[in-house]
């Protein structure tokens, strides 16, 4: 292991808004801001999860345009979360938090409509492997336990494969609602938080001239 990544864990360790909590620690108790996320923030501000949230840019992003909110990025990878975590405290910003984790954890952490929306940006499409993908059936059972009911869910991709299977093997078959749907997001004259906030990379693959997805899309 890489003495950045090594610094970069024990640096985390230093974060009071980066949350890291074990499986083995899940199974011997509950989770301590299970349900009481709010209590965390310190109000009663609506919470909205990224999924796979990487550096975090998208997190502290959203949570610097909209401060009335509790913005709170998920990501197994530590060193990758560091960057968030680190920019989000350097900046005193109190509406925002980093829990590392696996998704198919998450309902240890939240309880049920506890979160009032999720972004998925530029999540791995799992080519061979449909059921990991974070827009699985699978996965939106676990999002359905603790959204509030109709809250949105927003997809943000590179994939075009990821944003037809979300479309079509999906969101139709189960009669979801979709707000906004565009296989080329930039060609549109939509305007809000997906055009708005842009990553690394998403900058470089429109510089590439990739075309980038988007869906916004409630479940019943």
């Amino acid at each position: 292991m890489g003495k950045h990544k090594l610094a970069r864990f024990a640096e985390n360790l230093t974060f009071p808004n980066l949350i890291q909590v074990s499986f083995e620690d899940l199974k011997e108790k509950d989770f301590v801001w299970y349900g009481k996320w709010n209590t965390f923030f310190g109000n009663d501000n609506p919470i909205v999860l990224e999924l796979g949230c990487g550096k975090g840019e998208y997190t502290v992003a959203l949570a610097q345009r909209q401060p009335n909110r509790n913005y709170i990025g998920i990501d197994i990878k530590g060193a990758r979360m560091w960057r968030g975590a680190k920019t989000s405290n350097e900046e005193k910003m109190d509406n925002v938090a980093f829990l590392r984790t696996r998704i198919e954890l998450i309902n240890r952490f939240f309880a049920p409509n506890e979160v009032s929306e999720i972004w998925i940006t530029f999540p791995d499409p799992q080519p061979k492997k449909p059921m990991k993908r974070l827009t699985s059936p699978r996965f939106l059972n676990y999002y359905s336990q603790l959204l509030k009911p109709h809250s949105p869910i927003n997809l943000k991709t590179d994939s075009r494969e990821l944003f037809d299977y979300t479309m079509d093997e999906v969101i139709a078959p189960a009669g979801y609602s979709v707000e906004f749907s565009s296989a080329d997001l930039y060609a549109t004259d939509y305007s809000g938080e997906a055009v708005d906030v842009k990553t690394f990379y998403e900058s470089m693959f429109l510089e590439q001239g990739k075309p980038i997805t988007y869906i916004r899309f409630r479940m019943n």
